[in-house]
């Protein structure tokens, strides 16, 4: 009798609330920001999922000038983005997600502080190749939510989404019914922080 080829993922919701110096901060580099925030060891952030870089400013004067992040997504991988920053003190979020970020450099010197950090938006993968999602756990938490799941990346289209409940102690069990749905190019999950506790995900 062959054996199942079905496979269970276990994560656990990242709870690290939105930081806007968690990176860097108050900093006017000519060049490279200083990677010394609150949490980062070692000159590199790192995050328990992937997080959407900030960068917060403080004056007027630097509408245009961009910020340059580099570091890994949630698949380990190589990525940057580039923040262009507003002309007005106010906080700007990337569109990626960054499990690392080992470097940030200014296209010119601010004319005010700048911070940098990160969003309440969290991000993880579930498998990175092609795969059918076919039934999921999830343990809520105290605040109510949605699950985002989707396909090419973490910013890739949207497949499936699923609400959590605010119960700490409420749970979700979920079947997708036939073969589960299809994931052409891997399994990746959006959703806000602390809106879950933990989550198993079962594809094959």
């Amino acid at each position: 009798m062959a054996g199942s080829d079905v496979v269970a993922v276990f994560i656990t919701a990242d709870t690290n609330a939105a930081d806007v110096a968690s990176i860097s901060a108050n900093e006017r580099p000519n060049t490279d920001f200083t990677i010394g925030g609150t949490d980062t060891s070692g000159g590199v952030a790192t995050f328990d999922a992937g997080r959407i870089v900030t960068a917060t400013t403080t004056g007027t004067g630097d509408s245009g000038k961009t910020v340059t992040i580099t570091g890994t997504d949630v698949n380990g991988a190589a990525q940057t983005e580039t923040i262009t920053l507003p002309g007005s003190a106010t906080t700007t979020s990337g569109t990626k997600f960054f499990k690392t970020v080992t470097a940030a450099s200014a296209s010119a010197q601010p004319a005010a502080n700048v911070s940098l950090g990160h969003a309440a938006d969290a991000a993880d993968v579930v498998f990175a190749g092609r795969s059918r999602l076919q039934g999921l756990n999830i343990v809520c938490s105290a605040t109510a939510g949605t699950l985002d799941f989707r396909t090419t990346s973490a910013t890739g289209s949207s497949i499936f989404k699923v609400g959590t409940v605010a119960s700490a102690t409420a749970t979700r069990d979920i079947t997708i019914p036939d073969e589960g749905l299809l994931f052409t190019d891997g399994i990746y999950i959006q959703y806000t922080v602390a809106t879950f506790t933990t989550l198993t995900a079962f594809h094959a």
